[in-house]
């Protein structure tokens, strides 16, 4: 099984939908960043849908919902149906615990009734290890229906780390959400999730779970209204969803009736098995879930016939919304995110269940796919080079062969001419000498004000008390270095971006100029100089300046000075004929406290409010590429974003703090104030906590702690981190539109305004 995440996305590939979810543990609750629901263009089990028209209607579901969601960080959790699945618990005799895994084996081998090379299997230990008789579930679905649901995602290469049966994860939604129902073994709560193929009837307590995959779905009452109206299944299923508002209501029923009847009727066999197995048992009730449950009478007609009460959950209990996600929408979806919601509670750490039937010859498959890729473009890059590399050394040496009595020829009159030419060229060379001189020297001072320009601009989209006058008195507290005026907001509230590095650098065509290296750190180098409090780098000799240093007080911050000679465009050579748009590299490193980076940095649909834009949206209204022949539109500005859509021209990290992982150097400083002095004296392997320069507040990755202060761990011992600032770095290109235009000589003439 994978371990747990601080969040995961779940993925239920329905019969009649795709639905995903996106859930993270933020502190002690667990909230929803994101969900979605589409429908397949067709139903599937439609008449005349074909096996390979099924998967392209899924396929284009599937991509639908990774087009319109951020998935791909976190790991994803995938649902298969109950279809051909089997799960039963079975009870081990009296044996040590280092010989478990081999009777599970045994037993493995003797209950699952299919072959055990054609499936994929997995067992959970139910009981304390504590106790005599240990009981154990066992979990096993056919190897095909996993590859095909999987083959799904691949095609999009999600990284599945969990594959989950569908009646399981119901189990650990209900025992997870609602466990104030289970108040006693013998008073089961059943769950029946009426999908459109199929319903499943999962019976739970809080040690034990039975299942039985009922054949009789949502399609079936489309069916029976296709056969009594003469029409066909499309039709039938638009009718059905309108049939309460419908003129023909009575006929449409009439013609469900029968379907109301063998459903109802299925589910108390069901119930029956089980209570002949259980003869203690009563039900305390059935949560009813799915699409079905959204057919008007049904669920009255249930409890009639069952005499067992019926309800229809509207929300779920323990989770709360994220900010910017619509509670209102995600309350109307409740009914058909029981699977994924269950999915999701595994995902994260937090499910009774936790078998995972994920095949791992899949989970190395799809891991190596990912770098075959990369393996063959970097092999194809480098075969061309190569080849290309050798054909014009093999040009060259021939050409230079075949001209050899001609270059000689060549050589002997420019001699004599240079040695005629020679005192007559350095007369004139002596003047026009030093009027070049004076020419490169001030040529450099004509765009002086240009980089400046740059950082103004840049500086002037931060966060500020201009941009975000709802937190001025946050912004000039910061500024007088007053901490306990700045702790008086919350920090997960302070929209403030704190700069570590901010490098700009000069390109003569942005469409082919590449951003520099990343310079990051990890959680071994978290003692590096750049970490450190500027007071204590100055103190040891390590940094220059101080609280009046260039790099500011607050830790290590940017160098506003810059060599034009370090501002050379780096890249790709340009094409003969391509208009240079000239333009500046800037990368921006830092970190921020805030909770919701996207929020902060780029907000959606914000275009028309400007009080709402982020960093990024300022930055793309800084100037507007526009026709300057059509007077309806805005001109040029001196600047403006450069294709902030593709990715080669634009480009944005961000992750959480981490001291044990990969973030930019500068983040924050030790709080440890002794940490020079430390390491001065040899002293390795510290642990290194980072915190805020002004506030001393920790900003990385951190265990979090229960009221008495000790570390607080999950139902596997392991501990539970508590996330605090982002980390980001930001890559992006700006073009000035005022570059002054050189006449080319050639084809790779260069052009650069700053004299080098």
């Amino acid at each position: 099984m994978a371990s747990a995440s601080d969040a995961v996305w779940a993925i239920d590939l329905g019969n009649s939908s795709v639905k995903a979810l996106h859930l993270a543990y933020v502190g002690d609750t667990v909230q929803v960043v994101a969900f979605d629901n589409v429908r397949h263009a067709k139903v599937l089990s439609g008449k005349g849908i074909s096996a390979l028209e099924r998967d392209e209607l899924i396929a284009m579901s599937v991509r639908q919902i990774v087009e319109r969601n951020d998935i791909g960080m976190e790991d994803v959790v995938v649902s298969v149906p109950s279809q051909n699945s089997f799960a039963r618990f079975v009870t081990l005799p009296p044996v040590d615990r280092k010989k478990i895994p081999e009777i599970v084996g045994f037993e493995a081998a003797q209950q699952i009734p299919f072959d055990m090379s054609e499936v994929q299997w997995d067992w959970q230990l139910m009981s304390d290890e504590d106790d005599a008789e240990k009981r154990v579930g066992l979990f096993a679905i056919k190897n095909e229906i996993v590859n095909a649901e999987l083959e799904h995602l691949s095609r999009e290469e999600l990284p599945v780390g969990y594959v989950q049966m569908a009646p399981m994860a119901l189990y650990n939604y209900i025992l997870y959400d609602r466990p104030n129902l289970f108040k006693s073994e013998d008073r089961p709560v059943v769950v029946l999730n009426i999908g459109a193929e199929i319903t499943d009837l999962v019976v739970c307590t809080e040690s034990t779970v039975w299942q039985r995959c009922i054949l009789v779905g949502g399609n079936a009452f489309t069916q029976a209204i296709a056969s009594a109206f003469k029409i066909n299944f499309e039709k039938a299923e638009k009718l059905k969803r309108t049939a309460a508002v419908s003129k023909y209501a009575r006929q449409i029923f009439q013609a469900m009736r029968p379907v109301f009847t063998d459903l109802a009727s299925e589910v108390q066999k069901s119930l029956g098995f089980y209570s002949s197995a259980n003869p203690n048992a009563e039900f305390s009730r059935i949560v009813a879930m799915g699409g079905g449950t959204q057919l008007r009478g049904l669920l009255k007609y249930l409890q009639q016939s069952l005499q067992v009460p019926v309800e229809r959950p509207d929300m779920f209990k323990r989770v709360t919304m994220a900010p910017g996600v619509s509670a209102a929408k995600f309350h109307d979806s409740v009914n058909d995110f029981g699977v994924v919601y269950g999915l999701a509670v595994q995902g994260l750490g937090l499910a009774r269940i936790e078998s995972n039937l994920l095949p791992k010859s899949v989970a190395r498959s799809m891991a190596w796919a990912m770098k075959i890729k990369l393996f063959m473009v970097a092999a194809s890059v480098f075969l061309v080079v190569s080849l290309m590399a050798l054909g014009r050394t093999v040009f060259d040496r021939i050409s230079y062969d075949r001209n050899s009595d001609v270059r000689r020829r060549n050589n002997l009159v420019i001699s004599t001419a240079g040695a005629a030419e020679s005192s007559l060229e350095q007369e004139k060379a002596k003047g026009e000498e030093y009027e070049t001189k004076m020419i490169n020297a001030f040529s450099r001072l004509k765009y002086r004000d240009v980089v400046p320009m740059v950082y103004e601009t840049v500086l002037a989209a931060l966060p500020n008390a201009q941009n975000n006058p709802a937190q001025r008195a946050l912004y000039e507290a910061f500024d007088r270095g007053d901490a306990a005026t700045v702790m008086q907001t919350p920090r997960r509230e302070r929209k403030q971006l704190f700069v570590t590095k901010l490098d700009v650098r000069f390109g003569e065509d942005l469409e082919y100029n590449v951003f520099g290296e990343i310079n990051k750190s990890d959680g071994g180098g978290a003692t590096d100089m750049m970490m450190m409090d500027p007071m204590m780098m100055e103190q040891y000799g390590m940094m220059p300046g101080g609280p009046g240093s260039p790099y500011g007080a607050g830790g290590a911050g940017m160098d506003p000075r810059m060599d034009p000679r370090m501002m050379g465009g780096y890249g790709m050579q340009q094409e003969e004929g391509d208009e240079r748009i000239p333009g500046f590299l800037v990368t921006i490193e830092g970190y921020t406290p805030y909770h919701d980076i996207g929020q902060l940095l780029d907000p959606p649909g914000v275009e028309n409010q400007p009080e709402k834009w982020g960093f990024i949206t300022r930055l793309m209204h800084i100037g507007k590429a526009a026709d300057p022949n059509d007077p309806n539109e805005p001109g040029y500005g001196t600047f403006y974003l450069y294709k902030k859509g593709e990715k080669d021209q634009f480009k944005l990290e961000k992750e959480y703090i981490d001291a044990e992982k990969f973030f930019p150097k500068g983040v924050g400083v030790a709080k440890d104030d002794d940490i020079a002095a430390k390491l001065a004296m040899g002293v390795t392997n510290l642990e290194v906590v980072l915190v805020d320069p002004l506030t001393r507040e920790e900003i990385c990755r951190t265990p979090a702690l229960d009221e008495s202060g000790r570390p607080r761990k999950n139902r596997r011992e392991e501990p539970i981190m508590e996330n605090n600032d982002y980390w980001f770095i930001l890559n992006f290109k700006l073009a000035w539109n005022e570059a002054p235009v050189e006449e080319d000589t050639g084809a790779n003439a260069a052009m650069n305004p700053f004299g080098y």
